[in-house]
């Protein structure tokens, strides 16, 4: 399939800006993209041109409203986010946790909803971040309900990176722990992606009986106890049955 090298060198710049990188100098960005200085201004302003791109007073560049504008007509085509804000809303208020909303985007989940509890401590989420399958909840949820030829193409390669004493590093033990999810209908971040944290996700399922999403309640092992977790799980996994009832799922 012929690239568009200009238009692939335009993306590969945007694709520098992130979470810790949210404005950049025209020099780091030549040296980050291996391109002449003179080459990466005329595709900047190119993109600056069409507001994907935006240049501060001191010269920095960062992401234009334009992404923006384009990203909430996703997040808008997504009737998911309509169905399960309620049961969403109300998970959240009965524990005072952080509820998220994910899906899969190749070999990571990507947030498109979260509420935020009342008693939450966890502020690092935001709609559009992305999660390892292997070190959140929500990804091995995601990853245990995968056709599962569709699963060994995903983890043929995939970097099992280590976050924490307790991420698992390794196919093998990722295998036996989705093995685990399927047969308990949840899944667990131990302390996996963030020291201090536990969350747990559920699957939910859209008309035709196909998991569609992840939803997960996020806690402080300091002040979530594992009674306590257990109790919210229950919860947890009567609002993904609530939210995929609302696609149209019945239970055979």
């Amino acid at each position: 399939m012929p690239i568009i090298q200009s238009l692939d060198r335009a993306l590969t710049i945007l694709d520098l800006f992130d979470e810790h990188n949210r404005v950049l100098k025209i020099t780091e960005i030549s040296t980050r993209v291996g391109l002449h200085k003179s080459t990466v201004h005329s595709l900047l302003k190119t993109l600056q041109l069409h507001r994907y791109i935006e240049q501060d007073e001191n010269g920095l560049y960062r992401l234009g409203m334009r992404l923006l504008e384009k990203g909430q007509l996703l997040l808008q085509s997504f009737d998911i986010r309509e169905i399960a804000r309620g049961p969403m809303d109300a998970l959240s208020g009965k524990t005072g946790q952080t509820v998220h909303l994910v899906i899969r985007d190749g070999a990571e989940g990507v947030y498109i909803d979260k509420v935020e509890g009342s008693k939450a401590a966890i502020r690092y989420s935001r709609i559009g971040r992305r999660v390892p399958l292997h070190s959140s909840a929500v990804g091995k949820v995601l990853a245990a309900y995968m056709p599962e030829a569709e699963l060994e193409r995903l983890l043929e390669g995939y970097d099992y990176s280590i976050h924490t004493p307790q991420t698992i590093s390794n196919q093998s033990a990722f295998q036996g722990e989705l093995i685990s999810v399927r047969n308990a209908g949840v899944a667990y971040d131990r302390e996996e992606n963030e020291a201090g944290v536990r969350c747990a996700a559920a699957p939910v399922y859209d008309h035709n009986g196909h998991m569609l999403a992840a939803i997960s309640i996020s806690t402080m092992t300091s002040t979530v106890g594992d009674e306590e977790l257990a109790a919210f799980v229950l919860l947890l996994q009567e609002t993904a049955e609530q939210i995929s009832r609302g696609l149209g799922h019945r239970p055979s």
